[in-house]
C-alpha cells in the first residue's frame, strides 16, 4: 500500500472523526473520556519504556522466522534487534492505550497474537497482574528476547506460545474457559486475520474486548476491518485509525464510532 494511499486514508479518518462532544453512547463517552484520552502517568510506563530504550540500542543481529505479512521496511531474515524494535514495536502512545484498556476492564484471560520483543505484552501483564496473559510469537529467537524482558520486569503472569499461529491458536483457545481481551497483531493479511478473529470469537462473551492492530495497514486489513465491523456478533466498534476496538455488548445498539486520537 503506497504512502499516498495511507495519507489519503488518514485524511478521510480525520474528516470523519470527532471528539468527545459528538459521542452519544454513555459507554463509549465514558471510555473515550476516562480511558482512551487519559493522559496521566501510570507506574508501569517508565518501567516498560526503559526496556524499549534498551532494545532500540541493541545492535545484536539475529535470524528471524516470519509467518505473517512481514515488515514493510525490513524484508531480510538477519536483522538487528534495534531495527526490529524501531520498525515493529507499537509506539508508546498505543502500547499505553492497551495498558489503560486492560487496566480499565480487568480481564482474566488475555490473548496477544504477535509478541514481537514483548513491549505490548509487558504493558498487558502490568495492567492486570492477576490475569493470565497468553502471547503468541512465530519466531523462537524473538520469543527468547521477549522472555528475557519479562524476566527482567518480573512479570510472572505471561505464558508464551511459540510457533505458527495456524497451529497454536486453536489449541490454546481450547484450554481456556473464555476470552476476555484479545490484541490481534499476528498477521496483516485478510485471510489469517479473519480466521483468527472467528476462532477467538468462539470464546468471546458480551464483556469481551478485541483490539485489531493496523486496520489501515493495507487493502487487505481495510477489508478485514470492514468485515469485522459488519459481523453479526459484533456490537460496537471504535476506529482510532491505527487500531480498532471491538465490543460485543448486546445492551446497546450496533454502532460504529470514528474517534479522534
Amino acid at each position: 500500500m503506497s504512502l499516498i494511499s495511507q495519507a489519503a486514508d488518514y485524511l478521510i479518518y480525520r474528516a470523519k472523526s470527532f471528539k468527545l462532544h459528538g459521542v452519544h453512547s454513555p459507554f463509549v463517552f465514558n471510555l473515550y473520556h476516562q480511558v482512551i484520552l487519559h493522559d496521566g502517568a501510570f507506574y508501569a510506563y517508565p518501567r516498560v519504556e526503559a526496556v524499549r530504550e534498551d532494545l532500540l540500542a541493541n545492535g545484536k543481529t539475529i535470524e528471524v522466522t516470519d509467518f505473517g505479512a512481514g515488515s514493510k521496511t525490513i524484508n531480510y531474515k538477519s536483522r538487528k534487534v534495534s531495527d526490529i524494535a524501531r520498525t515493529s514495536l507499537k509506539p508508546a502512545k498505543y502500547s499505553q492505550l492497551l495498558f489503560r484498556l486492560v487496566n480499565h476492564f480487568q480481564p482474566k484471560y488475555v490473548f496477544e497474537l504477535g509478541t514481537s520483543l514483548g513491549i505490548t505484552t509487558a504493558y498487558l501483564a502490568e495492567a492486570a497482574r492477576k490475569a493470565q496473559i497468553y502471547t503468541f510469537e512465530g519466531c523462537p529467537t524473538i520469543a527468547s528476547i521477549a522472555k528475557a524482558n519479562f524476566d527482567y520486569l518480573q512479570l510472572r503472569n505471561i505464558t508464551q506460545v511459540t510457533g505458527n499461529l495456524d497451529e497454536t491458536l486453536q489449541q490454546q483457545l481450547s484450554q481456556i474457559p473464555q476470552l476476555d481481551f484479545a490484541f490481534f497483531d499476528g498477521n496483516h493479511r485478510y485471510g489469517p486475520t479473519m480466521r483468527y478473529f472467528e476462532q477467538c470469537l468462539a470464546k468471546a462473551h458480551e464483556g469481551s474486548v478485541f483490539v485489531i492492530d493496523d486496520i489501515y495497514w493495507s487493502s487487505e486489513m481495510k477489508r478485514a476491518w470492514q468485515e469485522i465491523k459488519n459481523h453479526p456478533q459484533v456490537g460496537q466498534t471504535i476506529d482510532l485509525y491505527f487500531v480498532g476496538l471491538v465490543f460485543f455488548r448486546k445492551t446497546q445498539p450496533k454502532e460504529h464510532f470514528t474517534l479522534y486520537y
